[in-house]
């Protein structure tokens, strides 16, 4: 016989937990819960076991977009650490792996779309997984335009590949066309998401492979471009660039950092739908761990093949000529593949698109759990009957992604590198958070065995502690215009104002919401709580 009690948060001493919904029974033990409950987690109205692992998987990587990712941060990250790239996209994947561990733990605890928002609350209350939740949304946001962005720049070198005629590249230069074309894509990947998973999935399938496949080719292309000495920017391999040691200061560390944790971000998408997946908990945490190594090794491969043939210079298609590194595969992609240039722009496009898609469902089903918690209007709860997916979260998300990048696009002279810069801030926040969050939560089962001790303890603490001294870093650099792009706004970098400055409105959001709807924040719909504990008798 076996004895099951819960400890307060505060004090450890033995409870009985309240209920989540208002007149049901609850306790913290998941055989003893109320029926459709699980350690005060209750079901949304989501289509159950839509997916697979392999769909999860790829379903993760469309979400973190590799051709899009690399051409997008290349070339700020070159700028901040040199020849040092692979260096550190391999040190920004550590605190990316051990945060994904975090994110198992607590997902096969309480398997919840909210995931951070969820997580934070139980483990350190309402105002901090308001907040966790808030980060969550504003990084989605972010890159969801950025991703709009990078479409349209593609879509149009497409075209003008396509019909033999330059000028159509330019098109992306007119702000109100470029403007129009990108809110048309937005539009289109929320038709998509409010179709559901079973939509996105078909539509992930041949958008990823093909992705996969043409930067396999481009890799080929660029090291037989650098062994045939043809290409004048090219470089010798070197196992240096390995080395993070050579890099000169902390604070171009810190820059490379939040620029490199940017290109690994988006596989947490894989637990924000596991309640619409096969196997629930467990599809969920190995899709994820699973879709942060298989990037790291396209990374590393695409990576080492860019540096060889285009090296890190000024001139010509180097990766530190200003008018490449917003966009180095549209400037590689000729040079290198040739006529199959246009693949590569198909490749980016396709990526993009993909992702534009498949990141919706992120922001959706965050909207979807924190007003299922009471913690925003009950109109973001709303499941469309036919396709079992957040259908009024994800046309709201569309609306907000489409409308920042408009304003985003009046403000800044080169939106792409600003909001990927500030995007890393919002990675570091909620992730960070949700890794301490993980270790808080647990913390009475911390030392009661090996494995407790590094998934939910060591692992957990030292990829927050990266992660918070990233963010912290970058939030004080980025204070100066100098930190991106060069615009600003009252002497006030753009970065920081982007950053910093969604975090701060958070706050102001969280107190209206507190006012308007103050159930949530007394613990009355999702509370702050710990595991069950077994103790025998």
């Amino acid at each position: 016989m076996s004895q099951v009690t819960s400890q307060d948060s505060a004090s450890g001493t033995p409870v009985t937990n309240s209920p989540l919904p208002a007149g049901d029974s609850h306790h913290p033990d998941e055989f003893h819960d109320a029926p459709g409950t699980r350690h005060g987690i209750t079901g949304k109205g989501l289509k159950g076991g839509q997916l697979g692992l392999l769909a999860v998987v790829v379903l993760g990587i469309s979400s973190v977009a590799p051709a899009y990712s690399l051409t997008s941060s290349l070339g700020p990250t070159v700028n901040a650490v040199g020849l040092q790239l692979p260096a550190i996209f391999i040190i920004a994947f550590i605190p990316m792996i051990l945060v994904a561990f975090a994110y198992r733990e607590l997902n096969a605890d309480s398997p919840d779309s909210g995931t951070t928002f969820t997580w934070a609350t139980k483990a350190f209350g309402p105002f901090v997984g308001w907040m966790g939740g808030w980060g969550l949304l504003a990084a989605n946001i972010i890159v969801l335009s950025n991703l709009a962005g990078v479409a349209v720049d593609f879509f149009y070198l497409f075209l003008a590949q396509l019909f033999g005629d330059p000028s159509l590249a330019d098109l992306t230069g007119n702000k109100p066309l470029n403007i129009a074309t990108c809110l048309a894509f937005v539009a289109l990947a929320v038709w998509v998401s409010y179709r559901g998973l079973h939509t996105t999935k078909l539509v992930q399938y041949s958008m990823v492979g093909f992705q996969v496949l043409v930067l396999g080719i481009f890799i080929v292309m660029a090291l037989t471009h650098a062994a045939s000495g043809d290409t004048p920017t090219a470089i010798g391999f070197s196992w240096d660039w390995f080395n993070p040691a050579k890099i000169q200061s902390f604070d171009q560390f810190a820059a490379g950092m939040s620029l490199a944790v940017f290109v690994y971000w988006g596989w947490d998408v894989c637990l924000t739908v596991n309640e619409e997946t096969k196997g629930g908990k467990g599809t969920a945490g190995k899709a994820g761990t699973t879709t942060a190594v298989a990037v790291l090794g396209l990374y590393i491969a695409v990576i080492v093949a860019t540096m060889m043939v285009a090296g890190i210079g000024s001139d010509g298609i180097g990766l530190s000529n200003a008018d490449n590194q917003s966009n180095i595969f549209a400037a590689l992609a000729s040079p290198v593949m040739g006529p199959l240039a246009i693949l590569m722009s198909l490749a980016v496009l396709s990526g993009t698109a993909s992702s534009l898609q498949s990141t919706m469902a992120s922001p959706a089903r965050s909207l979807l759990a924190m007003s299922h918690y009471g913690a925003l209007p009950p109109k973001f709860s709303s499941v469309s009957k036919r396709f079992g997916s957040p259908g009024y979260a994800t046309i709201v998300a569309g609306l907000i992604s489409g409308g920042f990048y408009a304003v985003m696009k009046v403000v800044s002279e080169n939106v792409l590198n600003d909001t990927i810069l500030a995007l890393g801030l919002m990675i570091c926040f909620y992730y960070g958070l949700t890794a301490f969050a993980c270790t808080w939560y647990f913390r009475h089962s911390l030392f009661t065995s090996v494995r407790n001790f590094f998934m939910r303890l060591l692992f957990p603490v030292i990829g927050g502690v990266v992660l918070a001294v990233v963010f912290a870093q970058t939030a004080v650099d980025s204070w100066s215009p100098g930190f991106g792009s060069g615009s600003e706004l009252f002497g006030v970098g753009l970065v920081f104002l982007i950053g910093v400055g969604l975090l701060a409105l958070g706050f102001v959001v969280m107190a209206i919401t507190f006012w308007r709807r103050p159930g949530f924040f007394r613990g009355e719909t999702l509370r702050k709580d710990t595991p069950a504990l077994v103790i025998p008798e």
